[in-house]
């Protein structure tokens, strides 16, 4: 029988795990005390499982020792021992400098080493570059457990396709990527992800190419995300509407539908760099993946001064102004805050000596004073401003009633391009 260990209990682990628990023994593990008493209260802040489904599968006790199916959380070593069945899927972030930080899935492995047995598998999740899992992990694996790889353990790689916030494409719905460190085991991984995954699976020949098909997945959006926010920073020198013209070339069958915007997140705004670091390992400049990369990690400073150059043609003093942000995640109609590249925009707005308010009604404003220094309001604040800058296309914002808002001059600056009737200027 099948007991299944998830580590790490974010925007992947968590739904994932609850998945799992419909049908197998389940045991969520995270190192983050506060994170395990919310779960087990039955609510996830991250809002990625509703409280009534995450409720249905929560047990009281290790449901290894009962061997019924359900969900138990907790951060002790020891209760997950008894898993034959570990999925590790804790983040990859970059660094300052925008290189791969592997410490997470090093603790994470070095975690699962300290527990594993004989005859049991290890499924890494986490977005990496192809040959981390074999070159990285399975070395920590082996270290600390003391057993040999393919011999006495086993692994697998099955990319996450979590897309936080959208409760239309949710786990289960979403094609899922397997392989094995064997033909045998990539099979087993197949089966078990299969069991609960109803849209089905693609059983990859090897670890390395399910790996590398997860990095190219963003690096591809990246790069399309990039070419349209090129087109909108020359059409805008040359007077015309992005947008119309981007609605006029999709009416081609085969015209992909990209917006312009900012592009931020754990995945679009990260994976990149993972297949970047490889290619330069092996002494190969990947300059159209690092072009788009710096293309849209200058928007943030593009946007603040579109907005500064349209507050000064309707005479608006820019040094003091106030400017209202809204939104601060990193996408719509969820809490997630991770790389969110609004920060750019706002420091650069106040690199202006601008004064910026932000509002957020879905971010946690303890996790954005923690992560980034700022301020993020709940609600809204009772005064007017100069300038009014769209940043996040939450469902909130579609009806603001934006003139309560706004000085007599005031500019309305539209990011995300949903509300252009009401917007001075749009992206």
């Amino acid at each position: 029988m099948r007991k299944i260990a998830v580590i790490g209990l974010g925007y992947v682990g968590l739904p994932l795990a609850r998945l799992f628990a419909t049908k197998y023994p389940v045991l969520g593990f995270d190192i983050n005390q506060k994170r395990i008493d919310e779960l087990r209260s039955g609510k996830d802040l991250t809002l990625e499982v509703e409280d009534d489904v995450l409720q249905e599968v929560l047990v009281q006790e290790n449901p290894f020792n009962t061997e019924t199916n359900g969900l138990y959380c907790s951060n002790q070593l020891a209760d997950i021992e008894g898993a034959n069945f570990y999925v590790v899927t804790v983040p990859t972030p970059v660094d300052k400098h925008n290189r791969p930080d592997l410490t997470p899935l090093y603790k994470a492995s070095e975690t699962v080493g300290k527990v594993l047995k004989k005859g049991d598998i290890v499924v890494y999740e986490s977005t990496v570059y192809p040959g981390v899992t074999e070159e990285e992990c399975i070395p920590v694996l082996e270290k600390i457990s003391g057993l040999k790889f393919n011999v006495d353990f086993f692994a697998g790689y099955s990319p996450e396709r979590i897309n936080p916030g959208d409760k239309q494409h949710t786990v289960e719905k979403i094609l899922k990527v397997t392989s094995g460190s064997t033909p045998e085991v990539g099979k087993e991984v197949d089966d078990v992800y299969k069991s609960v995954i109803t849209a089905g699976t693609h059983l990859a020949p090897a670890i390395k190419v399910a790996e590398a098909a997860k990095v190219i997945e963003n690096s591809q959006r990246d790069i399309n995300i990039a070419f349209v926010n090129e087109l909108a920073k020359i059409f805008n020198i040359l007077g015309i509407d992005t947008h119309a013209v981007l609605e006029a070339a999709g009416t081609k069958w085969n015209f992909l539908p990209f917006k312009p915007g900012l592009v931020g997140g754990h995945c679009i705004g990260v994976d990149p760099y993972y297949l970047a670091q490889k290619a330069q390992e092996h002494g190969y400049h990947p300059e159209i993946i690092l072009a788009g990369r710096r293309l849209n990690d200058s928007m943030g400073e593009y946007v603040a001064s579109q907005v500064v150059k349209t507050m000064i043609k309707k005479g608006i003093n820019v040094s003091g102004a106030e400017v209202l942000m809204l939104g601060i995640t990193f996408k719509e109609n969820c809490p997630d805050v991770r790389n969110t590249k609004i920060v750019d925009v706002i420091r650069a707005l106040e690199d202006y000596g601008i004064k910026v308010t932000t509002y957020d009604p879905w971010a946690n404003p303890e996790e954005v004073m923690h992560e980034y220094g700022i301020e993020s309001l709940k609600e809204l604040p009772d005064m007017k401003f100069d300038s009014l800058v769209l940043g996040v296309a939450h469902e909130e914002f579609i009806e603001l009633d934006y003139d309560t808002l706004k000085k007599v001059h005031a500019v309305v600056y539209d990011v995300k391009g949903i509300i252009s009737e009401k917007a001075d200027n749009r992206l």
